[in-house]
């Protein structure tokens, strides 16, 4: 089948309720013979043959009726004759053959949101969306999101540190909210993508990790596991302002409020003022969600 000019060749899910498109790189991933294939949105797995697109097998099928046609043309061409009149009243007789071959049905590979270098197996992908399987090994790519995403908040805060101080304190709070979007997002697809595992399904695929502190209780409630057992005190309690602060930013302009300082322990003089967040904060809350973001893949992915 031909690639399109990125190298990539389209992929269609053979489940009837997904017949999603996604594309793959040949070459890159896992070698080997009898592999199997798997769709990155549900995860199904068929081998490889199974996974052509309707234009590809539309296109193969006019490749063999060209071909086809083509040869039959080709046979009838020969049997062509042009006999003449001969005489004054003689009759003469030919027989001459016309037309093309059944056209080729061309088609072209569809454009895609995200492309995904898997960090397990080094398969190149397309897909719609952010998250998505490995069609290679079958490792969820969530926590390699993660990664990325606050791999742009770092580099973020380094750009902020070039700027005025108006400018980059705007862009170190902008930091803090990358922050918690990408764990947010991180935690719901993981939770979602694992929820078969979860007492009940349905509610495992609806946690929510903005409220960091919820989020530890409904994921216990759910599959029984402490994604931030191994996180210090010290360390869970910085999570958790910079979950708070961030709550500021969003819903109260950055003022804070007596809720906040309810929750924080934080000094009561502080109420009504800006709240405060430094580039160094963000920095270690990268850090420490790393740790956590990787805790809550491992123990999904291990539980039984």
């Amino acid at each position: 089948m031909p690639r399109d000019v990125d190298g990539m060749l389209g992929r269609e899910c053979p489940a009837p309720k997904c017949e999603s498109y996604f594309k793959i790189q040949p070459g890159t991933g896992l070698t080997g013979e009898d592999l199997p294939c798997h769709c990155p949105y549900c995860g199904h797995t068929e081998p490889p043959n199974k996974f052509f697109t309707k234009a590809q097998i539309e296109y193969a099928k006019s490749i063999a009726l060209n071909q086809l046609t083509g040869a039959l043309l080709r046979d009838m061409k020969s049997l062509e004759f042009d006999h003449p009149s001969r005489g004054e009243f003689g009759l003469g007789i030919s027989m001459k053959v016309t037309g093309q071959p059944t056209p080729i049905r061309h088609y072209r590979e569809k454009k895609l949101e995200t492309e995904v270098v898997c960090d397990q197996c080094t398969l190149r992908y397309m897909i719609y969306g952010v998250f998505g399987f490995c069609p290679d090994c079958r490792v969820h790519n969530s926590f390699q999101i993660l990664n990325k995403n606050l791999e742009l908040v770092e580099k973020l805060l380094a750009v902020a540190e070039t700027q005025e101080s108006q400018v980059a304190q705007h862009m170190v709070e902008n930091a803090l909210g990358g922050c918690v979007s990408a764990f947010d997002g991180f935690g719901r697809e993981t939770c979602r993508v694992f929820a078969s595992k979860a007492v009940k399904p349905e509610k495992a695929a609806e946690i929510r990790f903005q409220n960091i502190v919820g989020a530890r209780d409904r994921v216990m409630e759910q599959f029984g596991i402490d994604f931030a057992a191994t996180a210090s005190p010290t360390d869970w309690a910085h999570v958790f302002r910079a979950f708070q602060k961030r709550h500021l930013l969003a819903h109260k302009m950055g003022v804070v409020d007596d809720g906040y300082l309810s929750a924080t322990g934080d000094s009561p003089s502080l109420l009504g003022r800006k709240v405060c967040i430094a580039a160094p904060e963000v920095r270690e809350l990268v850090t420490k969600l790393q740790s956590l973001g990787g805790e809550l893949f491992r123990l999904l992915e291990a539980k039984q």
